[in-house]
């Protein structure tokens, strides 16, 4: 039978420097996170060869006295917590006591420090029988590590190349410093000063670490609910990327990754986002200590909310939110950065702005456009559209009807802090039967008209459903079209779906099928077309599945389905109305694919554009 023996100490660190040191920027990263817990205000990073022959932490903090300098090389010793309450209410980035006892058993280690108040500094190597000596510091710590893994060449050799070892070691510092803008940062690799951070308002070094094109591409987000508080930025969807990179999300000042935060964003999205783009954020959130536990992972880039679900509703209804501002608010909001985001390892919901109010509830808007005639005749007389549509109390906005784009309401220049007219402007002309071309206060607005139309169609069926409120629109003469006996007999098993959607679909043979309603919104579209999208779905889905995860995705279908087409010619009051249905619509800025709906050229843009003033 084998022996059962004691592991020698030694072995017993670099077993746990096994879970805690993954390379440099791991240790960096601990050691980072002890000078913050430090209360330090200025933070310098050395390193050499991607930190696998040096890292040297300087800081400005409290120091460590020199009866304690052993001490704090020893497992399992720390000032953080005291108790098993403190374990549950963790406050602090380090808790467990064991970076630089790790560090110590696969590194060469030395610290160095100076208590405040104390004459003079210490330093102490991580060496067997070691003694602190005096040493030359200011108030503050020194941590030098050299040589990861020199006693360990096996696991030296899973080490990557100087210069993606350097990267995460970059990115280490960058997520710690976005926690705390009021701290000053600065990294110097082999010599050369990468960068050096002041100290700054949030926003200021978040545009620093991100880059301004982030800030200027992201819609603020505050929100607070109960003991839960978020503030941040989430990207515009329309300027999204395919880089999979771009999620800062921060618990309580710790960077995580968190599947829940991530499905929530993931959720938030999915109805705005392009193919396979991603949503870029930075996000911190705040919530009582009490209730996440950040001591389920020996990175501890994981945690565990006690209230999982309710974590990714807050999440999820605080992004949407951001995301479904109607155009009037979105263009006020989008590139305008906060004064400051309070650094999440001192924030408190009480500090956090509140947007906890319901949404406004779905504006009414006028039907949709109307298909044109088989032989491309020009829609109905512009001015009994606006008053079929007023009747229906949708474009109370709307501008004057006008007989042609030449006397459609003009701007005159406005800097850039004075907004006249609606914020989409007033349309001038149609593009090629795709594009409306109108004008605003800053220059001129491109819409691409049908993904426009779908997005309000799309909002519209949604809120309707919801409400239990399609109104529907009988057919004078049934549309019929040719199905197979699986289509028939879906459509009599789902009889009673169908009619919620509003639809009124009757067998009228063994391979027959009759469309005798439709819903009001979808009117224009082609019955025949919605109905077989509709069966199709119901077959290969259900009404179980219909009802939750696959609904969206075919209201997004009937929507596209029913909204305008290209080649469509529209009257200047038309164009008009769609644009005012757009600025009351949440999402209105992507169609339910996640494309744009419209951009806008200022007068500077166009101006540089043509070489005006140079």
């Amino acid at each position: 039978m084998p022996t059962i023996a004691r592991l020698p100490d030694l072995l017993i660190s670099q077993i746990a420097a096994g879970e805690v040191v993954e390379r440099p920027a791991s240790v960096l990263k601990e050691l980072l996170e002890n000078s913050l817990d430090a209360g330090s205000k200025a933070i310098q990073v050395h390193l050499e060869e991607g930190g696998v022959k040096l890292i040297r932490v300087t800081d400005d903090g409290c120091g460590i006295a020199k009866e304690q300098l052993a001490l704090a090389l020893t497992r399992h010793a720390t000032s953080k917590i005291v108790s098993l309450d403190d374990l549950e209410r963790v406050d602090t980035l380090g808790f467990r006591g064991e970076a630089l006892a790790s560090v110590a058993s696969v590194a060469r280690l030395a610290i160095s420090s100076r208590e405040r108040g104390a004459g003079h500094a210490w330093k102490l190597r991580a060496e067997p029988g070691a003694e602190p000596e005096p040493a030359a510091l200011m108030a503050g710590t020194v941590v030098e590590m050299r040589d990861l893994y020199y006693n360990t060449p096996a696991r030296r050799k899973f080490l990557k190349a100087e210069g993606t070892e350097f990267a995460h070691c970059a990115d280490a510092v960058k997520r710690l410093a976005l926690t705390r803008p009021d701290v000053a940062f600065s990294l110097t690799h082999n010599g050369r000063n990468l960068f050096q951070l002041a100290p700054a308002d949030s926003a200021r070094r978040i545009g620093d670490i991100l880059g301004d094109d982030f800030l200027g591409a992201a819609r603020r987000l505050e929100a607070e609910a109960g003991p839960l508080a978020i503030a941040g930025f989430a990207i515009d969807p329309t300027r999204a990327t395919d880089a999979k990179d771009g999620q800062y999300v921060f618990v309580n000042g710790r960077f995580v990754r968190d599947k829940v935060i991530a499905h929530a964003l993931r959720e938030a999205y999915r109805d705005v986002l392009h193919g396979s783009r991603q949503p870029a954020v930075c996000l911190f959130v705040n919530i009582d200590p009490a209730l996440v536990d950040v001591n389920v992972h020996p990175a501890k880039t994981e945690v565990r909310f006690r209230d999982s679900r309710g974590m990714h509703q807050f999440v999820y209804h605080a992004i949407q939110r951001t995301l479904a501002t109607p155009v009037e608010n979105a263009s006020a909001t989008l590139a305008t950065a906060p004064a400051a985001i309070p650094a999440a390892a001192s924030w408190t919901p009480a500090m956090a702005g509140s947007t906890t109010s319901s949404p406004p509830a779905p504006a009414h808007y006028p039907p949709p456009l109307r298909h044109q005639g088989s032989l491309g005749v020009a829609e109905p007389a512009a001015a009994a559209y606006l008053a079929f549509a007023r009747a229906a109390g949708g474009i109370a906005q709307a501008a004057p009807a006008t007989a042609n784009p030449a006397t459609a309401p003009q701007f005159q220049p406005a800097d850039s802090t004075e907004r006249e007219g609606p914020p989409l402007g007033y349309a001038l002309a149609q593009l090629h039967g795709i594009y409306i071309l109108a004008q605003n206060a800053r220059g001129l607005v491109l819409v691409d008209m049908h993904a426009a139309h779908e997005r309000i169609l799309y909002e519209k069926l949604k809120a309707a459903l919801d409400s239990r409120q399609i109104a529907t629109q009988a057919l004078l003469i049934p549309a019929v079209f040719s199905a197979d006996p699986l289509d028939v007999a879906a459509v009599e098993e789902h009889r009673d779906a169908l009619a919620d959607l509003g639809f009124q679909i009757a067998p009228l043979g063994p391979n027959q099928l009759g469309v005798r309603s439709v819903p009001a919104l979808l009117q224009s579209g082609d019955p025949a077309a919605l109905a077989r999208s509709l069966i199709e779905e119901l077959r290969e889905h259900g009404l179980s599945q219909l009802v939750t995860a696959r609904r969206n995705e075919l209201l997004a279908t009937m929507a596209c389905h029913g909204a305008v087409r290209a080649r469509r010619q529209l009257s200047v009051p038309e164009m008009n109305a769609l644009l005012r249905q757009m600025e009351e619509t949440e999402r209105a800025g992507q169609c339910n694919h996640g494309r744009p709906t419209w951009t806008e050229l200022s007068i500077d843009q166009l101006d540089k554009l043509f070489l005006r003033g140079q």
